[in-house]
């Protein structure tokens, strides 16, 4: 990948609706490479110190979310983009109202 590729990496609970709704939305977006992940133990994907090395940004669907990602890798986190994006666990996945709740918030975090 290019040094210009801005690595994301969009964080909920259980990794089931809105992060990977987001991931969707942004994996074809030119300059962006994209995963997700959750923070439960019990989520479709976990999260793992390898993702938060990797990601450039980290966008997280609540403060819960912020929380546990530094109390869990406070080291990894030094000099990384951390963006509480404010989005309840009120959507299904690809719900429209979520899609354009994230569409708007990424764009603004990112500045594009």
């Amino acid at each position: 990948m290019s040094s210009d590729v801005r690595h994301l990496l969009f964080v909920c609970s259980r990794n089931q609706w809105r992060s990977p709704t987001a991931e969707a939305l942004w994996r074809r977006h030119p300059g962006l490479a994209v995963r997700s992940a959750g923070t439960s133990p019990k989520a479709r994907r976990t999260i793992s110190a390898a993702d938060v090395s990797w990601a450039d940004v980290i966008l997280v669907m609540e403060s819960k979310h912020k929380s546990r990602l530094v109390a869990d890798y406070s080291r990894l986190l030094q000099g990384k983009a951390l963006y509480v994006l404010d989005i309840p666990d009120d959507y299904g996945y690809m719900d429209p109202e979520l899609v354009e709740m994230l569409e708007i918030s990424v764009a603004a975090c990112l500045e594009l």
